[in-house]
Parts: structure tokens; sequence; C-alpha cells
């Protein structure tokens, strides 16, 4: 009876000190930047987080959970009409369909960090337009920041426009489907 009862309660002592924290991401500090490339060149920009948390216990980062603000796609590289002409179609049903989906979603499933470094290994559930893919990437977690480079490819979205996923002889039309995110959190 006494060693259930000593068991019982180093297994109560070690889950008091597994518990997870959450660790609110700073919206405003926090930086996304896209890059996406066609055949006769590039366009770049931010679009802004509407909220994230990161999952914390003493073994480290364990999930995290991010909602985009998909209103708030902007262009960088271009001024004045050009720039309001590429945000509305970057916003329009011929890319990301922002009024029908206003934000996308990224959740982590799985975080492994690799040996002796401050990076982990985060397999995630990506939502883009209502559609969910799995999505794998490196984020390294420093004093109260986080970064990392997300390759996302956004045929798998249903985003269309000049594809070759979906289309043919595109030549010089051709848009790229993979584009980047250079994404920078803070807490």
């Amino acid at each position: 009876m006494k060693k259930t009862i000593l068991t019982l309660a180093l297994l109560a002592s070690a889950i008091s000190f597994a518990q997870t924290s959450t660790i609110n991401v700073d919206t405003e500090k926090s930086v996304i930047n896209w890059l996406a490339a066609k055949v006769t060149g590039e366009h770049n920009g931010t679009i802004k987080l509407k909220s994230g948390a990161l999952e914390m216990s003493d073994a480290g980062l364990t999930g995290g959970q991010f909602e985009v603000d998909m209103t708030t796609i902007n262009n960088l590289d271009l001024s004045g009409e050009y720039k309001d002409k590429l945000e509305g179609h970057l916003k329009s049903d011929d890319f990301f369909s922002v009024a029908n989906h206003p934000t996308a979603q990224l959740v982590f499933k799985e975080v492994t960090k690799r040996k002796d470094q401050n990076v982990y290994v985060v397999v995630g559930a990506l939502t883009i337009k209502n559609i969910t893919h799995p999505i794998t990437f490196d984020l390294e977690l420093n004093a109260n920041e986080a970064t990392t480079k997300v390759v996302v490819d956004r045929a798998k979205y249903d985003v269309r426009f000049r594809s070759a996923s979906f289309f043919e002889n595109l030549g010089d039309k051709l848009i790229f489907d993979d584009f980047e995110l250079d994404v920078k959190l803070v807490f």
C-alpha cells in the first residue's frame, strides 16, 4: 500500500512539473514577410498576425496556434495605382478570396527539438481558404522571439491564377506555385 501511495505521489509530482504555459505573441511587433515569384520577376510584401501563441514546457516548445489576417495583404515593391491593383488582385477570388476567407490558420501538431540547438522541427496544419494541408518547417526559438522561413505551395490551397498546376502553356505569364513566408514572432 505504501508503495502504491509513493508511486501516485511521484506521478502527481511529475505531472505538476510538466505543466505547459501559453506565451502570447505580440501581433504588433511580429512580422510576416512574403515573397512570390513569376517568370518575369517577383513581388514582396507583408501580412499581419491576428493572434498567436506558443505552448511551452520546461523541456521547451510543445505547440503553437496562429491566425493570420488575410485582409492585411500589403505589397512593398510597388506604389500608387499598381500597388493598389496588385493588393486587390491578391485579395480577389483569383488568389486568396479574402472576402470569403478573411483569415488563415496554422496549428502545430508535432514539435521535435533538434539536439543541442534552439531549433525545432514543426509539423503543422496550415489552413488557407478553408483547405488544410500538413506543412513542415524549422523554427528557431530565442529569448523572446522565434524565426522561421516557410515555403507554401499555393496550388494545394486552390490558388489557381497563372499556376502551371492548373494551366498549360502560360509562357512568361507563369506565376510559380511556391511562395515564401519569412516570419519573426515577438513575445
